[in-house]
């Protein structure tokens, strides 16, 4: 007896069977039942969610005669009819399935037209399917778009399409457009995980597990065969982060070598687990009650800010298209981790990260500011934040909180000088940059001094005159653009003609 994969063992034969469509299959039952039929109807979605499979339950449902044979139009298909036998074995001569991928040229199409002027050999209507339509040629869409507005009414035509931003819009116009959903995780998550919303490519993986595992499917055996990265591993990362334990990221990295665990792997798990940290620090309840990592993800949503998760967060994702350019994907790797390191901001608590030495006074060439250099507050502070970016004596979220904060006052008096900054994001004012912006103000000015930093909306920071001078300099270019001799020219000669916004850049 021949095996019958599982993808198409368990192809839907219904509308009740067809998992995760709920909102396309009440649209089409509606209209079944009512006789509200289109002509013309679009299923976009990624591989395997069912486009093909909603296509032939469609073919069904119009040609259905019933047990008796007596039955009309119907949004439950018999299934034993000689209809409904006959589109489930693919032998049915009046629904047509086409692949555009391979039969994408206008002879393909027309031939297929061609026979459209036939009424239906032995269904009730004629359905003709035509798959990954987006491929098909140019003047294969302008051959069938007369026949896909106007059709005879025994004809249906089913388009679907894994790319609808390719299908042009004159054929979109044209149809009912419906998009099918990627399905949820379910109880086997690893697997449908890796199958990424595809239920064929879920079953698929299901049949290789079981025949990886001998009839046996179990966590361990699955995750082998994935070469899929333990939740434990991602744990310990985000552990050694929350400890700033460069060390730990470092052996972490080597253990998964080790092992043979992808880079890419690894990084995706943490991108899952930091996802999971988000939701349950900005909605505890919604977190899957089901899932039994739950509580190592709540533990960990604790240790670290909610900021500083969705910081992880991109790193992580972002992180994932660099593994290709690096010499090989575990050096890659170490950089992210050691990156997502380097930006974390040290907290009360935390280990103090390595810092390189200094170099001697004589060999620093330092633009400095004196306290009493220029008369305004915020020129001074500008005038100061700008010396250290040029000196680079400051980290990505020092650099920041310079550039977001507003300098209120500047005080010299006989026990030194304090300067007070105002600064809106909680983050930018832990304690850490707080540090690092005194000790780098301090050198920059060549004094000592006292950083005292405040909550509130800052109305005159170096960010926002860097926007300003941007802004002035982008107005400025554009004047110059349409005050042009031959710009103007041209504008009254073409009364259509416009500059395209965005398109003029300053130098």
């Amino acid at each position: 007896m021949s095996y019958l994969v599982l993808a198409r063992k368990y192809r839907p034969r219904s509308f009740e069977e067809l998992v995760g469509q709920e909102h396309v299959v009440q649209a089409l039952a509606n209209a079944l039942t009512q006789g509200r039929l289109h002509h013309a109807y679009l299923f976009t979605g990624t591989r395997g969610v069912g486009k093909t499979t909603v296509s032939r339950l469609l073919a069904k449902s119009l040609n259905c005669v019933g047990t008796d044979g007596q039955g009309g139009v119907t949004a439950k298909p018999c299934g034993v009819c000689h209809a409904c036998r006959d589109i489930d074995a693919g032998r049915f001569v009046d629904y047509v399935e086409l692949d555009a991928a391979s039969n994408r040229g206008v002879e393909e199409i027309s031939l297929l037209l061609d026979q459209a002027v036939y009424k239906p050999v032995v269904g009730r209507f004629k359905v003709y399917m035509i798959d990954e339509v987006h491929m098909l040629s140019t003047t294969a869409f302008n051959a069938m778009l007369k026949t896909l507005e106007e059709p005879p009414d025994y004809l249906k035509f089913v388009l679907a399409t894994t790319d609808p931003q390719k299908v042009p819009p004159t054929v979109l116009s044209r149809c009912l457009q419906f998009n099918l959903r990627p399905m949820a995780p379910q109880a086997l998550r690893l697997l449908a995980r890796a199958a990424r919303g595809s239920m064929r490519d879920g079953l698929s993986l299901a049949d290789q597990a079981i025949a990886f595992g001998a009839g046996v499917l179990t966590e361990a055996g699955v995750r082998q065969m994935l070469g899929a990265v333990d939740r434990g591993h991602a744990v310990r990362i985000i552990e050694a982060l929350a400890a700033c334990e460069g060390a730990a990221l470092v052996d972490a990295a080597d253990a998964l070598r080790g092992l043979g665990l992808s880079a890419a792997g690894t990084l995706e798990e943490l991108a899952d687990l930091l996802q999971q940290m988000a939701v349950a620090q900005a909605v505890p309840a919604a977190l899957d009650a089901t899932d039994p990592h739950n509580v190592s993800v709540s533990r960990l949503a604790d240790v670290l800010p909610p900021d500083e998760t969705q910081l992880l967060y991109s790193m992580a994702l972002h992180g994932r298209a660099e593994l290709g350019l690096a010499p090989d994907e575990y050096s890659a790797l170490v950089m992210v981790l050691l990156r997502m390191l380097a930006f974390r901001p040290q907290r009360s608590g935390d280990k103090a990260a390595p810092t390189r030495a200094a170099p001697p006074a004589s060999a620093r060439h330092t633009p400095s500011v004196t306290a009493h250099s220029l008369a305004d507050v915020g020129d001074r502070w500008a005038a100061a934040v700008d010396a250290m970016l040029q000196q680079g004596s400051i980290g990505a979220l020092v650099r920041e909180l310079a550039l977001q904060s507003q300098c209120v006052a500047i005080v010299d008096d006989a026990s030194g000088a304090v300067w007070r900054l105002r600064v809106e994001r909680e983050t930018l004012r832990a304690s850490a940059q707080h540090e690092k912006l005194q000790a780098a103000l301090a050198q920059c000015i060549g004094k000592p001094l006292r950083l005292e930093i405040e909550a509130g909306v800052a109305e005159d920071s170096p960010a926002i005159r860097i926007n300003a001078e941007r802004e002035r300099r982008q107005r400025e270019a554009e004047q110059i653009i349409h005050d042009d001799p031959l710009v103007q020219a041209l504008m009254a000669q073409y009364k259509t003609a416009r500059i395209v916004p965005g398109s003029v850049k300053p130098h």
